[in-house]
């Protein structure tokens, strides 16, 4: 069974606020905040501020973490050859 999302709250631009996401969705997140050298915050409040006005935190960040792993798997792809069987 999927996990459910969790709400967690973050300090945006100088104000709390909460979003929720999975489980896996936060493990990734922080992961790529970790990988960029900079709090998760800091990473969510960039992703906020790209946003466009009628999507909400949590789809962009979604979104975001698809298209971060996306190119990374394109760029690991190119490395090696080409694109790898799934």
């Amino acid at each position: 069974m999927p996990d459910r999302p969790a709400k967690h709250s973050l300090t945006l631009h100088g104000h709390r606020t909460s979003v929720s996401l999975e489980d896996e969705f936060w493990e990734a997140l922080r992961e790529v905040a970790q990988a960029e050298g900079r709090p998760v915050a800091a990473l969510a409040a960039e992703i906020d501020a790209a946003r466009p006005p009628q999507m909400g935190l949590a789809s962009a960040i979604r979104l975001h973490l698809l298209r971060h792993f996306r190119n990374k798997a394109r760029t690991s792809a190119r490395g090696s050859g080409g694109p790898s069987a799934v």
